[in-house]
């Protein structure tokens, strides 16, 4: 087997596998960047995932890599390991244009984002900026200004939003790790319609320095991969204490990567009530899988979810708002009319209302965490449906029309809501379509959630399926 046909073969593999042929010498780094190029060139034609490709760029890093192997150095543990961001995260000598028109009138970022930073000392390779919605006001993947990134399972279907994107390059193998943010779900609905493994963390976990934000007070920023130890690898590269985000917390973390096979039982239940209603078979079949396989029996409610969904929009209409004001007032014309219309709804929102919102937002914390006296682990769906189709306005649940863009998140914005750690694992079902479930954890504790996922793994019971393109 020659090296191109190695590198490509590695590319389409767990990224911790691509990483040590690098280490070791059986595959360089500029053949397994190559590759990469070469597929995002036969694919993202289909896929729209990337809006910037940057070549020049991973060349560079590439041969830098195989240079420091020539020498004697050890390398990093993501050594040669392609990957791509969500275009709200500042790269080097780029707009960052966040989804949107307007941004494109932003000079180029003078230095890359804390996370991609991390990364690339971690020995990965930046290709460049992935496709997402406008100001990430998005569960879709739909983008008036770039196009539709597609779902690589059926290109006539959503991607998921915001980062769809990064969920459409990382289920389409065009990349095998990417980042993107999550403010109501938007890591894990891609992660849910894509079929692939998303990681939410603690809201204050990783540092969000020079990304472009939506909501300050529920902006988290993640990793994308389609296994779980790439994803707890790269996860464990991105922590850290960073003095230019003052929101990160100051909560030491131990890498998670070494703890996925440790013996220890979980204590895992599932999540009824709110989470037991509106979804589809489908998604309850997912469910149901995956509580069968982490002998999880009992069934347990959080009170008021409803209320906290209702909470987390109010929240996000006014941040959201707030952070617009002035290109709303100067250039409206330039927004997707979808996104400035609830924008502009978010400006008239009364002060009474937010100040309700935050104070229920500290109550319904306190009730998770109590829950989580006695679990470690708690089982959701991430989506009430797979993937919808593109373009698609409304969508039945519960045996009512209901509107697509606002209800995919019904079940991720009350978590998202009060900052919990969610790993989004793919359910194998007999659906031509992936949907995911949500493994929650208690503030602090993503390894606990990782390790479910793995134990799903495992099991083969959590697969991310092959893509048709």
């Amino acid at each position: 087997m020659n090296e191109t046909t190695e590198a490509a073969r590695l590319l389409a593999g767990p990224a911790l596998a691509l990483a040590n042929a690098v280490s070791a010498g059986k595959v360089s780094a500029r053949s397994v960047t190559e590759a990469a190029l070469a597929r995002i060139a036969q694919v993202d034609p289909v896929l729209n995932a990337f809006t910037d490709v940057t070549s020049a760029r991973a060349r560079a890093e590439a041969a830098a890599i195989d240079a420091r192997r020539a020498a004697g150095a050890v390398l990093g543990p993501l050594a040669g390991v392609p990957f791509a961001v969500k275009n709200l995260f500042d790269l080097e000598g780029l707009s960052t244009r966040a989804g949107s028109r307007i941004n494109r009138d932003r000079p180029p970022a003078p230095r890359d984002a804390t996370l991609v930073e991390r990364l690339t000392a971690a020995g990965a390779v930046c290709l460049g900026g992935l496709n997402m919605g406008e100001y990430a006001y998005d569960f879709t993947g739909e983008n008036l200004h770039d196009g539709n990134s597609r779902n690589p399972h059926d290109t006539g279907h959503m991607s998921g939003g915001s980062s769809g994107g990064s969920g459409s390059a990382v289920g389409g193998k065009l990349v095998p790790l990417s980042l993107g943010s999550d403010t109501n779900g938007s890591i894990r609905v891609p992660s849910s319609f894509c079929g692939i493994f998303g990681l939410k963390p603690t809201y204050g976990r990783l540092s969000r320095a020079r990304s472009f934000p939506f909501v300050a007070s529920l902006d988290h920023l993640g990793p994308f991969a389609r296994h779980v130890a790439d994803l707890a690898a790269t996860y464990d590269a991105l922590l850290g204490p960073d003095p230019d985000d003052a929101a990160l917390a100051d909560k030491p973390a131990a890498p998670t990567l070494p703890g996925l096979e440790e013996p220890g039982h979980l204590r895992v239940a599932v999540l009824g009530g709110w989470f037991a209603r509106s979804g589809t078979p489908q998604a309850y079949e997912a469910v149901a899988r995956a509580a069968r396989a982490l002998d999880a029996t009992t069934v347990v409610e959080l009170p008021e979810v409803e209320r906290a969904r209702a909470s987390a929009y109010l929240i996000t209409m006014a941040e959201g708002a707030a952070l617009h004001r002035d290109r709303l007032r100067e250039r409206p014309g330039e927004f997707d009319p979808a996104v400035r219309e609830r924008l502009l709804a978010g400006a008239v929102l009364p002060a009474a209302w937010i100040a309700r919102a935050q104070n229920f937002r500290r109550w319904f914390r306190d009730r998770a965490v109590e829950l989580f006296a006695e679990w470690d682990v708690l089982i959701a769906p991430a989506t009430p449906v797979p993937a919808p189709r593109s373009g698609q306005a409304t969508f039945v649940l519960d045996g009512r029309e209901m509107l697509v863009r606002p209800n995919i998140g019904i079940y991720t914005q009350p978590i998202s809501f009060i900052g919990l750690p969610v790993v989004a694992a793919p359910i194998a079902t007999d659906n031509p379509l992936p949907i995911a479930v949500q493994l929650i954890a208690a503030p602090w504790q993503e390894a606990a959630a990782l390790r479910a996922a793995r134990v799903l793994e495992r099991a083969g019971i959590a697969v991310a399926p092959e893509p048709v393109v």
